[in-house]
């Protein structure tokens, strides 16, 4: 049997938790792999009750309303991995995971099609006024006219931000007849007959609807402040599916108030409750031809059983083979495994001559290295070796003790 058949510890004791209600692909995958102790909770934890259930915890996936501090982190002693099961990871602490050695991962694609589609069907129901005729209807109110209702097709969509969304949505919004423009603060190749715009200004001021698609960051906090908000185009539509900080709210309501805007639909706040049932109060609430929903963009059942697999292969990738690829923490390492040898990873603080110490004590302890990789970030170096089975229990032990040593695993 292969030695990566036989991982180094029994797999009975690696105890993986899943909070926020993650897909059951997850722990359907981890079972099926012969991982027993895998437990689900439906909600996000507190910071106390994280740091109590986390102890013996080697596998942690949450999603976005379950947030990693560093004081949470010190009570982890055994953690290895955090699976965010969602696009973000500003949730979590990345400088205290590098400095733990605590490898980080995300789906930051998994989602894309769900986002995109909603943002469609957001702007045809906007532009449709449907929102305002739906609840004329249910209050028992005939309102059928034409008036202030508008085609996709002949209409420009402004993206703000380009990436996996954004250029998804740009290929839907073309395929429904409407010309497409992009703002993006990187050069990107265009898809189909979209065009960058060289300027925020300059897309707002020529869009009839504007769809964010950025991450948050300083840089992109109140990106729509009041005053881009006075330079969007009379009666345009705004759409937020993207982060809640980027938009100010307050000024955008004014806007819809006045009529300076016409519509817009937000699924993203600066402050959002922590679990269902929670009482959530915006400005935007009450507006006309306005469509509020409560941080689903991503959430269909297609999108989270992609996410739950996709997460799952690189939690499983990195704690059976040392595979680090789509890691925010560790640098990335993909590598196959190597029969007749034992796996060593090695994570250290990013400082000259670590490499050369590992070299040097299994030198000195005629200890033959078989494989070495090494890949380096700001503040970590990852080193995985294969070495002689022999002699792997000492070289494991050395390694150790290594100066600038974070934290040291027998793979197999």
């Amino acid at each position: 049997m292969s030695n990566i058949d036989n991982t180094s510890y029994p797999k009975a004791k690696i105890k993986l938790l899943f909070l926020e209600n993650i897909s059951d692909k997850a722990v359907q995958y981890f079972k099926e792999q012969g991982y027993t102790d895998v437990k689900k909770i439906s909600g996000a934890l507190s910071e106390e009750e994280l740091i109590k259930a986390i102890k013996d915890v080697h596998i942690l996936g949450i999603r976005s309303k379950t947030f990693i501090s560093k004081k949470v982190l010190d009570s982890a002693k055994k953690l290895q991995a955090i699976g965010c099961f969602c696009i973000g990871i500003n949730q979590v602490d990345i400088k205290a995971c590098k400095q733990k050695g605590v490898a980080v991962f995300n789906a930051p694609y998994s989602n894309t099609r769900s986002v995109a589609e909603l943002v469609i069907g957001a702007s045809i129901m906007l532009i449709r006024k449907i929102v305002d005729k739906n609840k004329a209807a249910h209050e028992g109110i005939w309102n059928k006219e034409a008036k202030g209702s508008f085609e996709l097709r002949g209409k420009t969509m402004g993206l703000i931000g380009y990436g996996n969304i954004g250029t998804q949505t740009s290929i839907m919004a073309e395929a429904m007849g409407m010309k497409v423009k992009f703002y993006d603060t990187d050069a990107k190749l265009p898809l189909g007959n979209a065009q960058a715009v060289k300027s925020l200004k300059e897309l707002v001021s020529s869009s009839d609807i504007i769809s964010i698609h950025v991450p948050e960051t300083n840089q992109t906090k109140n990106l729509i402040s009041a005053e881009v908000i006075k330079q969007f185009k009379q009666g345009a539509i705004l759409i937020n599916y993207a982060r809640g900080e980027v938009v100010d709210l307050d000024a955008l309501s004014k806007a819809i108030k006045s009529k300076a805007l016409s519509g817009a639909a937000i699924d993203v706040y600066p402050w959002e409750p922590e679990k269902n049932g929670d009482k959530f109060e915006t400005p935007m609430q009450g507006l006309s031809n306005v469509i509020l929903t409560p941080h689903i963009g991503g959430s269909t059942e297609e999108a989270q059983e992609n996410i739950g697999e996709d997460v799952s292969i690189k939690l499983y990738q990195y704690l059976e083979r040392g595979v680090s690829n789509g890691s925010h923490s560790i640098p990335s390492i993909s590598l196959p495994p190597v029969d007749g040898a034992h796996r060593i990873l090695h994570i250290h603080n990013n400082v000259p001559g670590v490499l050369s110490a590992i070299n040097t004590v299994m030198s000195k302890n005629k200890i033959n290295i078989v494989g070495q990789y090494l890949k380096t970030n700001d503040e970590i170096g990852y080193v995985v070796l294969d070495v002689d089975s022999k002699l792997s229990k000492t070289a494991f032990d050395l390694l150790k003790e290594v100066k600038h040593t974070i934290r040291a695993r027998m793979l197999y």
